[in-house]
Order: C-alpha cells, then structure tokens, then sequence
C-alpha cells in the first residue's frame, strides 16, 4: 500500500515538473519575442 502511494506521488510530482518546464519554455519564447519587438521599433525609429 505504501509503495502504491509512492508511485501516485512521484506520478503526480512528475507531471508537474512536467507541466512547470513546458511553461517555463513558453515564457522564454514570448520573452524573446518581445525583444525582437522592441529591437525592430528601435531600428526603425532612430533618435537623432
């Protein structure tokens, strides 16, 4: 029975490392997006 509770657990924390990395790599990609945004806006509006 022990072991069974184990097993769900460490089921359970798995998926969630899971689902933490996958967000993790979304925000990464919206970060980088967001600075390609802004380095564009920059080069096409050059300060005199």
């Amino acid at each position: 029975m022990f072991a069974m509770i184990l097993t769900w657990v460490g089921a359970v924390l798995g998926l969630a490392l899971l689902i933490a990395m996958a967000a993790g790599t979304f925000v990464v990609d919206f970060d980088d997006r967001l600075q390609e945004r802004r380095r564009k806006a920059k080069s096409a509006n050059p300060l005199p």
